[in-house]
């Protein structure tokens, strides 16, 4: 087994420690963080070095007409133009689903579907995230002389605003006054029990995180804050609420609801940190080659599309899992796991000969020292970073509780593939700190050694002012955290609150409405007419049945009848069979596109959200 380096080993100096770091094991966490960033360095410069090698070769090789080939000025001039304000707003309205409003649709004509249902789904604070980044974006271009695209007063009409106020004590489903009775939050003289502290009933609440923060802007503290008791203990992680509650895991979704939900948590995200006072750094994502080849570089997407052509199914790529399971089997007792570098000369040529062979490599001959090492450098070496969006600002909320909300809403905006990417680093690694009595890997530590892989950070040493050195060491401590807050309440990252879900349901709606071709008067009327239809059939759903179909069945379908206890599971074991595979209900159609329910869902909470909606059983 390896062991841990002495610490009396030479290490690169760390910037002069703040005074929040006193304590003996902080201080090692961070010499520990310190290391990693030099060996990350060291391992670039000789990456470098031989790329100045193959392009002195590659020039060599060209002619003389290839040299003086360039890229035509007009083009070059183009891409400059465009101020740096201009491309990051467009991709922030990009990702929020509102792409119609910056890429040259017609002034006389009416936003896409998906925009319009996304602008028509938004809480008044998160029209206003909406309207501040648009107004941004067409000042910008008002000052490069360059007509905007759609004037923000064409956009938020006053039929697109919310018609739910935004109180953070009001529900904003639009079958709210139906749907599973919620306790109202206690005035701020209340303490909750002890015993209560750390449930996470908040997934249950109908309104946005946003909306329940707004005390923080006033320099107070919100109900929440209150409720949940600070105890400087984020090790403990919060207490899951129960499935039966009618909440979802991301995995559940269709890629047709997923794509809504990443659209509006990347809006309740940055609404979130506004409301909360965090100054969100507006930067360009930093550039990354990208290889058409290979292991390393490779776009996950890439991975996933060449593995699955062997593997069906999968939803990791095959390296990311052969490194894990190398490192699970061998590693998780052996001391310094992860910390421990191996040879830069063994990592280059391992890196080498998996780029050449696609991942088709001899694993037994892999060390978990060099898996270690792999798979640290797969994660910095991918072209978009694992989180997309590094989001350090987060770690500046200085309430766990609502850095563990701003991480859950960047957890559900991350593209399929790098979620369950990351899901499984994240259970990897608490399996690695589950051992730290063998491998003295804390969870501080493991957060330390893999924070500068999987945020971008540079080591000035004393190079900077005392200033900037504090702020680097800032943002080193920050990543670390979210990190440690991210293995701690993993189990939480993936659930859909409540919130999210209905704006989920009215967008697709809203969505369904648009391609009927419905005007808007009709809209109001059929939503009148629809609200009015649906408090009938729910005050006559004791005596109303569900259809449940299972196509894979001798039993084609089923009617049920639906009472208060009945569950989802109840369901699927009347289609039970000797031998048969395991069966999902799902709810289909309606207001949501498909969503596989858990089997402790209660049946009624389900109907009364979405009473148009089919039944179907599959795997």
């Amino acid at each position: 087994m390896l062991s841990c380096p002495p610490t009396t080993s030479p290490s690169p100096s760390p910037p002069p420690p703040t005074n929040t770091m006193t304590s003996d094991p902080h201080r090692a966490a961070m010499e520990t963080y310190w290391r990693e960033v030099q060996s990350i360095e060291e391992e670039k410069e000789g990456e470098d070095e031989d790329e100045e090698e193959e392009e002195r070769k590659s020039m060599d090789g060209k002619s003389n007409l290839q040299q003086s080939e360039t890229s035509p000025p007009c083009l070059t001039s183009t891409c400059l133009c465009l101020p740096a304000e201009v491309e990051l707003e467009e991709v922030w309205l990009t990702e929020a689903g509102l792409s119609s409003l910056v890429t040259g649709s017609s002034e006389d004509e009416a936003p896409p579907p998906p925009a319009e249902a996304v602008l028509s789904t938004l809480t008044r604070q998160q029209t206003a995230t909406v309207r501040r980044r648009l107004d941004i974006y067409n000042e910008t271009l008002k000052k490069r002389n360059k007509q905007p695209i759609r004037d923000v007063r064409d956009i938020f009409t006053q039929d697109q605003l919310p018609e739910h106020p935004s109180s953070p004590t009001n529900t904003h489903s639009p079958s709210n006054t139906h749907s599973l009775t919620l306790t109202p939050s206690p005035p701020h003289t209340h303490s909750p029990p002890v015993s209560q502290s750390r449930r996470a009933d908040w997934l249950l609440r109908d309104s946005p995180y946003s909306e329940g923060v707004a005390e923080h802007k006033r320099g107070g503290t919100c109900w929440d804050c209150l409720h949940f008791i600070e105890d400087d203990n984020s090790d403990l992680s919060f207490v899951p609420v129960c499935p039966s509650q009618d909440l979802t895991c991301a995995d559940d979704l269709s890629s047709c609801d997923l794509t809504q939900l990443c659209f509006i948590s990347h809006i309740e995200l940055s609404t979130f940190l506004v409301a909360l006072g965090v100054q969100i750094k507006h930067t360009r994502p930093p550039r990354r080659r990208t290889q058409d080849g290979g292991v390393f570089g490779v776009p996950l997407n890439s991975l996933l599309e060449n593995d699955r052509k062997k593997f069906p199914g999968i939803k990791v790529p095959v390296v990311f899992q052969k490194l894990l399971c190398i490192l699970e089997q061998t590693g998780l007792q052996t001391e310094g796991i992860l910390r421990v570098p191996g040879s830069a000369a063994r990592l280059k040529y391992l890196r080498r000969e998996l780029d050449r062979c696609g991942g088709d490599l001899d694993w037994s001959a892999v060390r978990q020292v060099d898996a270690a090492g792999l798979l640290k450098l797969f994660i910095r070496e991918l072209p978009t970073p694992l989180l997309t969006h590094t989001h350090l600002s987060t770690y500046r909320v200085s309430s766990v509780l609502h850095q563990v909300q701003a991480l859950q809403l960047l957890s559900l905006l991350l593209p399929e593939v790098n979620r369950d990417t990351l899901r499984a680093l994240l259970v990897f690694l608490r399996k690695v700190v589950s051992h730290q009595d063998q491998n003295r890997m804390s969870l501080w530590n493991v957060s330390m050694v893999m924070a500068p892989n999987l945020f971008s950070c540079h080591h000035h040493g004393n190079k900077l002012s005392i200033t900037k050195q504090r702020e680097e060491m800032e943002e080193a401590v920050g990543g670390a955290q979210l990190i440690r807050l991210m293995i701690t309440h993993q189990d939480l990252l993936w659930i859909v609150p409540s919130f999210l879900l209905s704006q989920v349901r009215r967008m697709n709606q809203a969505t369904n409405q648009k391609q009927s071709g419905l005007t808007r008067t009709g809209r109001r009327l059929l939503r009148r007419k629809s609200d009015k239809n649906d408090r009938n059939q729910i005050t006559e759903l004791c005596e109303g049945v569900i259809r449940v179909c299972a196509p894979l069945h001798t039993k084609v379908s089923m009617a049920i009848q639906l009472d208060g206890q009945m569950r989802a599971k109840d369901v699927t074991a009347r289609f039970e069979f000797e031998n048969s595979p395991v069966q999902s209900l799902y709810e289909v159609g309606g207001n949501i596109c498909e969503r596989r329910l858990h089997p402790d869902c209660i049946l009624l909470d389900v109907y009364r959200a979405n009473p148009h909606c089919d039944w179907l059983i599959k795997p």
